[in-house]
């Protein structure tokens, strides 16, 4: 099938960005042999911990895992992004893995204050092996993510959004820049100096928005709701990006007959205003793309029933039926991913 219109000017830019990346126009760091303690930047064994004094913008990073001994190597960034899953390397073997990475200032949720200034890079897993890295400054388009707690950068294990399981599906060449930040409704995320009137300035043409609400719009009304997304939308439009509306991730609220048809979990809020479904239209009448995660999500706990479905969620650590664990959170990043490539929403070439 030949890319869509909006997937060909993507790839057309990536390709136009890749020769700026190649300029020297950012610092490097480069290990000299195949003992990370020899790579500048970097401390620590398991993880190996690295830290680079760089502005907030994008980053090229290329790491050469393995080394003497057989490794099984987990990359993070920042706020617990996966950067890249568990690689494994025999002894002796080395394999090199690029990625982009979205750097700013706090680097967790854009209300909090998460981190330090600058780009930290965690490689952990089984036996983390670091034999050389490489981190350029670098012009790529990006994939936004405008939500909740639920898609957001989350600081505190086990908590997990969906949104931090994403950037590991990608090559380099496309940054994720989370600015999804916990407790915010779609009127608030579009009123706070911290959220989108920051995001909006930064959005270019190519960038894809991802936006995911509907968990804190508890007393918002069907009217206010559509005001705020198309907000939303024509803030992203105006700076040459493309909005994809999200329905948002099911609560585990299972009925006695094993179904979720309920307004708990599938967002029926307190006046009665079906959040996912007003989502559903307004997609359809602005003529955006449209991930129907609620549908999504639904079908798979569904499928994996009261007792099983409980590892996606943190119902046994906190008896928390709203938040994703690490393995729930990375199963919704599937699906997500699951529509962008089958709606054409990105470049083929920019998927793992």
């Amino acid at each position: 099938m030949p890319p869509t219109p909006r997937a060909a000017a993507l790839s057309a830019t990536l390709c136009a960005t890749a020769l700026l990346a190649a300029l020297p126009n950012g610092p490097a760091w480069a290990g000299t042999d195949r003992d990370a303690a020899a790579v500048e930047g970097c401390t620590g064994t398991a993880p190996i911990v690295c830290h680079f004094d760089v502005a907030p913008g994008t980053y090229d990073v290329t790491a050469v895992l393995g080394g003497d001994e057989a490794g099984s190597t987990l990359v993070t960034a920042e706020a617990r992004r996966t950067m890249l899953g568990p690689t494994e390397t025999a002894a002796g073997e080395q394999s090199t893995e690029s990625f982009t990475v979205n750097v700013r200032d706090p680097e967790g949720q854009p209300t909090g204050d998460t981190g330090s200034p600058g780009l930290d890079l965690s490689f952990g897993g089984d036996a983390p092996r670091l034999s050389d890295l490489t981190v350029t400054a670098a012009q790529h388009p990006q994939l936004f993510l405008a939500g909740d707690s639920t898609v957001c950068d989350q600081s505190t294990v086990p908590y997990t959004g969906w949104g931090q399981e994403l950037p590991q599906s990608f090559t380099q060449g496309l940054s994720v820049a989370n600015y999804a930040d916990s407790g915010e409704s779609s009127g608030s995320f579009l009123a706070d100096s911290r959220l989108f009137p920051t995001m909006r300035p930064l959005i270019g043409e190519g960038d894809v928005v991802l936006i995911q609400f509907g968990h804190n719009d508890k007393q918002t009304s069907a009217d206010d709701f559509r005001g705020n997304l198309t907000g939303l939308i024509d803030g992203v439009r105006a700076q040459g990006g493309t909005p994809v509306l999200v329905t948002p991730i099911v609560r585990r609220w299972f009925n006695d007959d094993g179904t979720l048809n309920n307004g708990t979990a599938l967002h029926v809020n307190g006046l009665g205003v079906d959040l996912p479904a007003e989502t559903r239209s307004l997609a359809e009448e602005e003529g955006v793309d449209l991930i129907d995660l609620t549908a999504l999500t639904k079908q798979r706990v569904e499928e994996l029933g009261p007792e099983a479905s409980e590892a996606l969620y943190l119902t046994n650590e906190a008896n928390d039926n709203t938040h994703t664990s690490e393995h729930g959170a990375t199963e919704f990043a599937q699906l997500v991913l699951g529509e962008l490539r089958t709606q054409e929403v990105l470049p083929a070439d920019l998927f793992r």
